[in-house]
């Protein structure tokens, strides 16, 4: 294949199919979007407050803190003040809510894992087994 063999076109065959791929795998999951993603940030970012959280979510500040409400109810999120800012909600993330975001990482990988198992061949997931490096190296992992 010559450098200039990948075109357009086939930039959207595959971001269609990665965009399939991904709505089918979440829909094994047992917890809203917006909440895993929430609780994916704490676990990457740390305790952080409701302010930032919607920014990174791209969502209105009372729409987070409904959100962070509803995993805190669960029990899956810690609520605290911020020292310098007593009106300042800090979120960390609980140790129910790290079990229940493992829960749903482990339930997608294993659906994946079998599916590979069910439906590719040999070659096929073979392939597969690489496509994380080559995702990878297109958002420039090294």
């Amino acid at each position: 294949m010559k450098d200039d063999d990948y075109s357009v076109a086939d930039a959207e065959q595959l971001r269609l199919a990665v965009g399939r791929f991904v709505r089918h795998v979440r829909s094994v999951d047992t917890m809203p979007a917006g909440q895993a993603a929430v609780l994916g940030h704490l676990r990457r970012d740390g305790p952080s407050a409701i302010v930032a959280l919607a920014e990174r979510e791209r969502v209105r500040h009372q729409t987070m803190a409904r959100t962070v409400r509803l995993l805190a109810d669960q029990g899956l999120v810690d609520l605290g003040t911020d020292a310098n800012d007593k009106r300042r909600v800090i979120v960390t993330l609980s140790a129910a809510g790290a079990a229940r975001l493992d829960d749903e990482r482990t339930s997608r990988a294993a659906w994946i894992a079998r599916a590979a198992q069910r439906v590719l061949t040999d070659q096929e997931r073979t392939v597969l087994q690489r496509l994380p490096a080559v995702l990878g190296k297109l958002v420039g992992d090294k």
